[in-house]
């Protein structure tokens, strides 16, 4: 088993992930804030739900590795930061990898890097730029074992300002593929509008493990209805942020969720486990 394979075995269990995506102050916006605004906080009642995993930036990352318990959620260490988040599009925007970003992985003991795919409307230098940081992101997990994880995102300009998800299979499928193609280990990869397209993401991605990206806030009966109708295609699990860290709820919608993975609980069975 190759050393990569051993960090991967961490993030999986059985073959399933759930991520939990705690990284949105790295990015800059206030509104990205609301639910972690106590990092500490928000950290030891992820950790206490018994996630698979905690995704968080260098700054963060301590939060959950200090935490003095043998059966911890896993690290999955955010090495890039970008601007394209905001309403109002900055004229500058980039896509920056932190310094020598798997050896600071190595150091902190994560499991895997994620890295961004960025592909936006009349930006080509994103993803000139997010490109780069893969190319060079890819030959250091070589060197030190570590596992990567491509977040391909497709964004398309929204009414109310900035950007937003584009969902369409012509859109995400090429992008997914080449993320595969640059060297993926696992793929993180935004749902397509109509659920049922998404076997063509699965089936693109090969047999790279694909986790659905959550997104934006939802009702629990339609983030959970999702969450059975990718793992129904074939995704290997979810990567959840605002969904679980601004519930009311955050640790219940954990283990809710954690049910519907490993045990295989059905969309009712997850609600009742919120109430």
């Amino acid at each position: 088993m190759s050393d990569s394979s051993i960090r991967l075995s961490r993030l999986f269990n059985k073959g399933r992930c759930l991520d939990i995506a705690v990284d949105h102050g790295f990015f800059g916006e206030g509104a990205f804030l609301a639910g972690i605004e106590d990092m500490n906080s928000a950290v030891k009642t992820l950790v206490n739900a018994a996630p698979d995993a905690i995704q968080l930036t260098i700054g963060q990352a301590r939060l959950l590795q200090n935490v003095d318990q043998k059966d911890r959620p896993s690290l999955v260490l955010r090495t890039d930061v970008a601007n394209v988040y905001g309403k109002k599009l900055p004229e500058h925007m980039f896509s920056i990898s932190i310094a020598d970003p798997v050896l600071t992985a190595v150091r902190l003991d994560a499991a895997i890097v994620v890295v961004n795919l960025f592909d936006l409307p009349s930006r080509p230098e994103m993803l000139d730029a997010c490109i780069r940081n893969i190319v060079a992101l890819r030959a250091q997990c070589d060197h030190y074992g570590m596992p990567l994880m491509i977040e391909p995102l497709v964004m398309k300009d929204s009414d109310g300002g900035g950007y937003t998800s584009d969902g369409r299979p012509e859109k995400v499928v090429p992008l997914v593929r080449q993320a595969v193609e640059l060297g993926a280990d696992v793929i993180k990869a935004d749902p397509t509008d109509d659920p049922k397209d998404y076997v063509d993401v699965i089936r693109i991605a090969g047999d790279i493990p694909v986790l659905v990206r959550g997104g934006g806030r939802v009702a629990d009966q339609e983030l959970l209805q999702r969450t059975a109708d990718v793992l129904a295609l074939g995704a290997a699990g979810i990567v959840y942020g605002r969904n679980i860290i601004q519930h009311a709820k955050p640790a219940a919608m954990t283990r809710a969720l954690m049910s519907m993975l490993h045990q295989n609980a059905s969309v009712e069975a997850a609600l009742e486990m919120l109430k």
